[in-house]
């Protein structure tokens, strides 16, 4: 397990970053243990032990430190010194959570340790937890940050599928689903879209400028692999895009069917009208309460009106169907 039974919940987790021994830690042996070998420290930033160890006994510069326990991060690398300072996400792949309502990630890196802080649980971080446990974890710090990038661009990729999968499905029910529940369907897709792109785009420029950064301990291998997980990235920006855009399409398709019933039933409407306007006109006429009206004393009157009112339409529709109105 990463944390000791009787030590505060602040440290989720804390391990050695060695091929030799990757043994978990708890709070009494963090400082002997970092002092002569490289480790990861993770902590709860919002538990005030974690707070008071990063702010006072960590070591960190004040400036890094308040980014490690900021409340409201965006994607970046910052290199100070031979460290570096990441702030990532990954999709939030919690029970009953949205995956575009992405998990945030701070992290510091130099040569000797990797001290991160976050509030929900990533499962990337939950996998390279499992792999320390199994003995077969990073075993230094950029080894270490390159296996969490990739694996927090490969749990995007669920994700990714999920939203394009869901576009086709929109895409066939714009004829046969119910035109309000597609609408919100629609606006929904729209919205994980923006959602995701918001933050993986930053992203893909905070893992290119971490690629590009001097640091002596990442080698030219590692800063390879993280090209190639920022390439990933990067499909994964296109696909969402794509999918965005033949939201969008399909909308606009909705829209236009919409659009197109609506002329209909008021093109009907407008037929309707036409005919009853000058029976309506007719019958208001010989309604009139004055005296004179012709037929008032004859009992075949009716009968008349109410023929000629019959030819009347049927003249309207011979109208109608010359002039291709029908």
């Amino acid at each position: 397990m990463s944390q000791h039974p009787q030590q505060p919940a602040g440290l989720k987790h804390a391990f050695l970053l060695s091929a030799t021994s990757q043994a978990s830690l708890n709070w009494q042996q963090i400082e002997a243990a970092t002092s002569t070998m490289p480790a990861w420290l993770h902590f709860d930033y919002t538990d005030p032990k974690s707070r008071e160890w990063i702010i006072h006994q960590s070591g960190l510069d004040p400036l890094v430190a308040d980014a490690l326990l900021s409340e409201e991060t965006r994607p970046r690398t910052t290199a100070i010194g031979d460290g570096v300072l990441l702030a990532l996400r990954g999709v939030n792949l919690n029970p009953g959570s949205d995956p575009h309502d992405m998990v945030s990630i701070r992290l510091w890196a130099d040569q000797n340790r990797i001290i991160s802080t976050g509030r929900r649980d990533l499962h990337s971080v939950k996998e390279i937890v499992k792999s320390f446990q199994q003995n077969q974890g990073p075993t230094s710090p950029s080894e270490f940050l390159v296996e969490l990038c990739d694996r927090l661009v490969w749990r995007m990729s669920d994700t990714v599928d999920q939203l394009e999968d869901r576009v086709d499905e929109l895409e066939e029910s714009v004829v046969d689903s119910h035109q309000a529940e597609l609408r919100y369907q629609l606006a929904n897709l729209r919205r994980q879209t923006i959602a995701l792109r918001r933050y993986l785009s930053p992203q893909r420029e905070a893992m290119n400028r971490l690629a590009l950064e001097k640091l002596s301990w990442l080698n030219d291998s590692q800063r390879i692999e993280l090209r190639e997980v920022s390439d990933r990235l990067i499909r994964h920006i296109e696909d969402i895009d794509a999918v965005r855009e033949r939201a969008n399409v399909t909308q606009e398709e909705l829209i236009s069917r919409m659009s197109e019933q609506l002329n209909e039933r008021m093109y009907m409407l407008s037929i309707v009208a036409a005919i009853f306007l000058p029976l309506g006109f007719l019958t208001g006429l010989l309604g009139i309460n004055v005296g004179g009206i012709p037929g008032a004393d004859s009992p075949q009157a009716f009968w008349v009106v109410s023929g000629s009112m019959l030819i009347a339409v049927i003249l309207q529709l011979l109208v109608f169907r010359w002039k291709r109105w029908l």
